[in-house]
């Protein structure tokens, strides 16, 4: 079971980024919203982590999410679209 909440926490965490990085102006103006957006982020991805059948599946899918939350953090960056 714990591998399940740690793929949760991963999978809402480049949402999270998103959230801080695309407002304009520098990501301590996002602060806040980012805080108060990750709580129901998080609960989401918690309740999405029970809805697999078998542990390994939630763990496979929920890190393949996390590896392109990040990675779409890392091209949005790479391109220049967030500071």
């Amino acid at each position: 079971m714990p591998p399940r909440r740690t793929a949760a926490g991963r999978a809402c965490a480049g949402p999270t980024g998103l959230i801080a990085w695309l407002p304009p102006g520098p990501w301590q103006n996002a602060l806040v919203p980012s805080l108060i957006a990750f709580i129901p982020l998080w609960m989401l991805a918690a309740i999405w982590a029970f809805s697999f059948r078998t542990g390994l599946r939630a763990w496979a899918v929920m890190s393949a999410t996390a590896v392109a939350g990040f990675g779409l953090l890392w091209l949005l960056r790479l391109t220049g679209a967030v500071q």
